[in-house]
C-alpha cells in the first residue's frame, strides 16, 4: 500500500468514524445517562463488532450480502427496526440512571451485534474491502494495515464522544436535578438515531 492510498484511508477513517451515527450517538448518551466507565463496554463493543464485520467481509460475506437483495433487505429492516426501538426507550429516560434496563440496555454483545445491523458500518467495510483490499496485490497484508487503522479510529471516535457526553452529565442534571435539560438531551440523542434509521432505509 503506497502512501497516496494510506492517506485516503487516514481520510476516509475520519470521516465516516467521527461524523454522528448511531454508534456516536449511543456512546454520548450512555455516557450522559450513566457516566464514562458504564459506556465503556459499549465503546469497546464497537470496534471489536466493525473488526468481525470486516473479517466476514473480507472472506466473502459481504460478496453475499450484495448478491442476494433479499438478504441485504433484511438487515436493512432488522437494522432500522433496531434503532427505532433504541430511539423511543432512549427518549422516554428523562432522568439520570434511569436509562438502564427498563429503559436503554446496549452493552458490550449488544454493540457488537448492532455493526451487523448497521449500514452505515456496512457500507464503510464494503467501500474498504472494494477500494483497498479486494483484487489487490498481497490483500493479507494489506487487510493487517488496514484492520488495526480503523479498529483505532472506531475506539477513539466513540470514546470521544462519550467523553463528551460524561463531561455534560452534571449540567444535563440540571437545576434541583429537575432532568429537563437530560430529557432534551436524549430527545436529541433519539432524533438522531431515528435520522439515521430513515436514511438507512432510503439508501
Amino acid at each position: 500500500m503506497n502512501w497516496q492510498e494510506f492517506t485516503a484511508l487516514l481520510l476516509l477513517a475520519t470521516a465516516m468514524s467521527f461524523t454522528p451515527g448511531p454508534n456516536t450517538a449511543l456512546s454520548t448518551a450512555l455516557a450522559a445517562n450513566h457516566g464514562l466507565r458504564r459506556a465503556l463496554p459499549f465503546v469497546c463493543a464497537v470496534p471489536v463488532g466493525w473488526g468481525v464485520l470486516l473479517s466476514l467481509c473480507v472472506l466473502g460475506l459481504g460478496t453475499l450480502l450484495l448478491a442476494v437483495p433479499l438478504l441485504s433487505w433484511a438487515v436493512k429492516i432488522i437494522g432500522v427496526a433496531y434503532l427505532f426501538w433504541l430511539a423511543w426507550k432512549l427518549s422516554h429516560a428523562t432522568q439520570l440512571g434511569q436509562a438502564d434496563a427498563a429503559h436503554l440496555n446496549v452493552g458490550f454483545w449488544q454493540g457488537t451485534a448492532l455493526q451487523f445491523v448497521n449500514i452505515k458500518a456496512w457500507m464503510l467495510t464494503l467501500g474498504i474491502v472494494s477500494g483497498w483490499i479486494a483484487g489487490r496485490d498481497e490483500p493479507a497484508l494489506r487487510f493487517a494495515v488496514v484492520l488495526p487503522v480503523m479498529l483505532t479510529f472506531a475506539f477513539v471516535s466513540n470514546l470521544t464522544y462519550a467523553m463528551v457526553g460524561s463531561l455534560l452529565r452534571d449540567w444535563l442534571s440540571g437545576p434541583l436535578g429537575t432532568g429537563l435539560r437530560l430529557q432534551w438531551f436524549n430527545r436529541a440523542m433519539a432524533l438522531v438515531l431515528v435520522i439515521t434509521a430513515i436514511w438507512m432505509l432510503i439508501l
